[in-house]
């Protein structure tokens, strides 16, 4: 067995359910079969770039700053990392760029700080000049902080790492290198990087817009050809190998059945608010009997590592946070049709969840909206500037436009105000904007 499988399985040697040791196996089967096609697709594999990304990281570099690119395996962390090493910084002479993958076979036994130590001393040991660092899955490598730490203060360096789980700078490393490092979270495609991706298909702007709602917008998809069921098969097995190595596994959950119970109950509500009191519930039907505080810990789990969104809730009128009735979204829609939900049907949570993950991925903050009994979809922040949006299916009615309208007549601001739908005609009034769904998704196209 190879170390990950050892210890998944090493983890669960206690007494475990018959469902238990079903959901280990369907997990084992997924990571080999994951790892099968990962591996044949890589050796083809264009690279994708993602300018809005790389125009971030840019200014940063050769700056003394830890660059750090977090988010969901496989949106495309190692993807940028190659590109830097590669493109921004061909002019670098190769053998003072140290780059090393966690997750590949030859870098499988440096597991933790004294080992990665040791490996970069002897390798690097004859080399002058500035040298270069990538760590890609860094978060393999016990007490790795130590490491970057020590080549931050004692070599003439620029560090780049990226990580699947958001506790990677949280603890000893934030103490560490407080100030000293800069995070970008990748999300994956969002719709106009699906368009720019898809272009060739000669398809109209409406019919990818379909496909990515069933979709979702996961960068490998690009080799899929838009081909539904190869979709969800490879959607399926993301979701079986984030879960078993950064959910499962790095947190030494055992009863999965609960686990799974938990997250399925999140996805198929997601834009809905969800509350831990409101799962224990779900649950009992269920004949299954759950403390509050293990399935709020369950719910972290999934937050840590990038499948889930919590959106906090925000009183316009009182002007602060609520720890009540907070929202979850997914990191990319299209699990949750891979799941057996359908997008098509609950057509007005897909839209707010893409709408969601384009705002987070312009940069903005976001938070739910209440305002006396009613609620603003998205409040959205950025450099000390907001706009607030609704997002509607469609607004045939008198009552549905006065619905997404009306609630801002209770907002006291200036700020720019929006209603997002996929009405083809116009509805703005009195000062409201009202923008197609598409028109607003690739309004920032480069």
């Amino acid at each position: 067995f190879s170390p990950t499988l050892s210890s998944i399985i090493e983890s669960y040697v206690q007494p475990a359910t018959l469902s238990t040791i079903l959901e280990i196996i369907i997990g084992i089967f997924n990571c080999f079969e994951y790892n099968r096609i990962n591996e044949s697709e890589v050796l083809a594999m264009e690279y994708i770039k993602r300018p809005k990304y790389l125009t971030q990281i840019e200014p940063f570099i050769d700056k003394p700053v830890i660059k750090i690119l977090t988010g969901m395996r496989r949106v495309g962390k190692s993807t940028l990392l190659t590109i830097i090493k590669d493109t921004i910084l061909q002019e670098v002479p190769n053998e003072r760029k140290v780059y090393i993958n966690f997750e590949s076979l030859e870098f499988l036994e440096i597991n933790n700080a004294t080992l990665l130590a040791k490996y970069l001393i002897e390798t690097t040991k004859y080399l002058d000049g500035k040298l270069y660092y990538f760590f890609d899955e860094i978060q393999l490598v016990e007490d790795w902080e130590k490491v970057v730490n020590g080549l931050r203060v004692g070599k003439d360096c620029d560090i780049y790492i990226t990580g699947s789980n958001s506790t990677l700078i949280s603890g000893e490393l934030a103490t560490l290198l407080a100030g000293r490092y800069v995070e970008f979270e990748i999300q994956p495609f969002t719709f106009d990087e699906f368009v720019e991706v898809f272009q060739e298909k000669q398809l109209s702007k409406e019919e990818l817009f379909t496909k990515f709602i069933q979709l979702g917008g996961m960068p490998t998809l690009k080799y899929f050809n838009l081909e539904e069921n190869s979709s969800y098969k490879y959607l399926n097995d993301v979701y079986h190998t984030v879960l078993i190595k950064d959910v499962l596994t790095h947190n030494k959950i055992r009863d999965v059945d609960i686990f799974n119970r938990i997250l399925s109950f999140t996805i198929q509500n997601i834009g809905s608010p969800v509350s831990a009191t409101s799962i224990k519930k779900y649950l009992k039907s269920e004949h299954r009997d759950v403390s509050i505080d293990t399935i709020l810990n369950y719910l972290d789990y999934c937050q840590q590592a990038f499948i889930l969104k919590k959106v906090p809730r925000f009183d316009t009128v009182g002007k602060k946070n609520l720890k009540i009735d907070e929202k979850y979204y997914l990191t990319d829609h299209g699990f949750r049709a891979a799941k057996g939900y359908s997008n098509t049907k609950d057509i007005e949570r897909a839209l707010e969840n893409i709408v969601y993950i384009e705002l987070i991925s312009r940069g903005y903050t976001v938070e739910i909206g209440k305002v006396k009994d009613m609620e603003i979809d998205f409040i959205a922040t950025k450099d000390k500037e907001r706009v607030y949006y609704q997002v509607s299916y469609l607004m045939e009615t008198e009552a549905t436009r006065q619905r997404e309208f009306g609630v801002y007549a209770h907002v006291q601001d200036n700020y720019p105000k929006f209603v997002l739908s996929m009405d083809t005609v116009d509805f703005s009034q009195d000062g409201i904007v009202h923008k197609h769904v598409i028109d607003f998704l690739l309004e920032n196209s480069l």
